[in-house]
């Protein structure tokens, strides 16, 4: 008999991505792609999978990754593969490695390796633009599909470094080219980092120009808010303005509330963003299921601080008489600026890694002061000269009622926030949040099964159709005949996340099967060292 299948997905339970209901079918796929879902004969397949009291569905979508910078160093994506994520969108917060302007790349890497220990070491920097990056890395082979924004934090460092002044008419002409030169080379989008310099440094008014050209290519904005604690609504209304000002669809970073005083806030957030979705603005958000985040120490510091990049940080941070100001800073706050640590306390403020420091990794900077008899903001000086400037932080800063309150709406999606890595290897295989291994599991583990907040089709729509919807991926994100075929098999009644914040480097379990493009990548419970991963354009 001829054979019509390269695989046969067998005796599965189907969750297509878009119907809250369970179906029994088989899926055949050929060259990559679902050829027909419905009663298949084994004889028919070259491969046959038993999905018997399996879960299928569309592989996850992860909406909010870093995967880009880890691309070249990790490639088979190992946490992620093992959450069943088949695709990712990368070049967040502001963040990309791409464009370079060889006369500021010495700013570039010591900002990447502000957020991801010393990782510039790690990499070649032989490429300029998107294009280019990305080729190097098609050709590498990945194990996942990426979907790319371009980070608007790294295009103003190629145009103006980490100058704190408002862009002259021809810098913001250099930025604009530099957008819309990576639109042209197929990002889906822009992203923006407006806690982190040089992102908190911007107007909104510039933000709305750039913006305006990623709406004219029909991409997205997605923002890493302005501020996530006491004046969140004003950060929301500055999303929100930008979505209607520069007509473009709207991505809530990693939404949340930050700090006890303004646990319960989530509820006008969500109003906020609901009456504007109603006025017909395209706003949505993504979430991690944490009440913790990770970001780097650096970023506790006020926003004049960051001015000229990491190096003339730690020039002023042994100056005394800086000192002395920074310290005031830090307890009143500047120009409606507040520091984390005064949002949620030095006790909620754990360090994950260091290099020279390793000893202190999983203490409290509370902890960490008592230990070397200093205050808690010298001992965050100490730690930062010491490390130069590379520190990354565990941050506790919420509460589950107002992370189940966002992971409720219909229209929130699930993000890890974290990069693809491996257990033990490379600059990020040590301490990190246990989102980088667990995120995706943990949704379905404790929000469908424990606490029943969602049903498992529901979650699985919030993992795979509705970002690709926002992303205007036509042909992934639902189990349907034609599309590619990313799918997951996985046991709903064991698919559970194991990384904790005590012990964060554990892979998650459950996941049996993960195709991407119809080439298993996860085969029996094991990664298959496959990469069959595409660089998706939107062009």
């Amino acid at each position: 008999m001829t054979v019509e299948y390269s695989i046969l997905i067998k005796d599965g339970f189907i969750v297509d991505g878009l119907s809250t209901q369970w179906r029994r079918a088989d899926v055949g796929i050929y060259e990559g792609r679902i050829v027909k879902i419905g009663r298949i004969s084994t004889s028919k397949a070259d491969l046959v999978i038993d999905a018997r009291g399996l879960i299928v569905a569309p592989g996850f979508i992860d909406m909010h990754s870093h995967s880009d910078i880890t691309a070249l160093i990790y490639p088979e994506a190992n946490s992620k593969v093992y959450q069943g994520v088949a695709t990712e969108v990368v070049g967040n917060c502001g963040l990309s490695p791409a464009p370079v302007n060889r006369n500021n790349l010495s700013l570039l890497k010591q900002y990447l390796d502000s957020f991801f220990g010393k990782i510039s070491e790690y990499l070649p920097w032989t490429w300029l633009t998107l294009k280019e990056y990305y080729e190097k890395v098609a050709n590498q082979g990945i194990s996942v599909n990426m979907v790319p924004l371009v980070g608007h934090g790294v295009i103003r460092i190629a145009v103006m470094g980490f100058e704190t002044y408002k862009p002259s008419r021809g810098e913001l002409d250099s930025m604009k080219m530099l957008v819309k030169q990576a639109m042209e080379e197929g990002a889906f989008g822009m992203s923006v980092g407006l806690t982190y310099p040089p992102g908190l440094f911007t107007e909104t008014d510039e933000l709305v120009e750039l913006a305006r050209i990623i709406g004219e290519y029909d991409g997205l904005y997605a923002s890493h808010i302005r501020d996530e604690g006491s004046n969140i609504m004003n950060a929301i209304m500055e999303a929100i303005r930008i979505g209607r000002e520069a007509n473009v669809s709207i991505e809530i970073s990693h939404i949340k509330v930050m700090g006890r005083k303004n646990w319960g806030r989530s509820s006008e957030i969500i109003k906020a963003i609901e009456e504007a979705r109603k006025s017909g603005v395209n706003i949505t958000a993504d979430q991690y299921p944490y009440i913790a985040g990770q970001t780097g120490l650096y970023a506790i510091l006020p926003p004049w601080v960051h001015e000229g990049g990491i190096r003339k940080l730690l020039e002023r941070i042994s100056n005394p008489t800086i000192k002395d100001r920074i310290r005031k800073d830090m307890e009143d706050g500047v120009n409606g600026w507040r520091s984390i640590a005064s949002e949620i306390g030095w006790d909620n403020i754990v360090i994950a890694t260091t290099e020279k420091n390793k000893f202190i990794e999983g203490k409290t900077i509370s902890q960490i002061a008592e230990l070397w008899g200093l205050n808690p903001l010298e001992t965050v000086f100490k730690l930062l000269r010491d490390e130069n400037g590379s520190v990354s932080i565990i941050l506790f800063y919420g509460c589950e009622d107002d992370l189940k309150n966002f992971l409720s709406r219909r229209w929130v999606m699930i993000g890890s926030d974290h990069n693809g890595i491996k257990v033990g290897e490379g600059p990020l295989g040590g301490i990190q949040h246990p989102r980088a291994y667990g995120t995706f599991p943990r949704v379905i583990a404790k929000y469908v099964r424990e606490d029943i907040l969602l049903s498992l089709g529901e979650a699985i729509r919030r993992m795979t159709s509705l970002p690709a919807r926002k992303l205007k991926l036509k042909d992934r994100g639902i189990l349907r005949e034609g599309m590619w075929a990313d799918i997951v098999v996985f046991d709903v009644l064991k698919l559970i996340d194991k990384a904790t914040y005590q012990n964060p480097t554990i892979y998650a379990e459950g996941i049996e099967y993960l195709l991407v493009n119809g080439i298993p990548v996860i085969d029996k419970g094991k990664h298959t060292g496959a990469k069959p991963g595409k660089v998706l354009s939107r062009t």
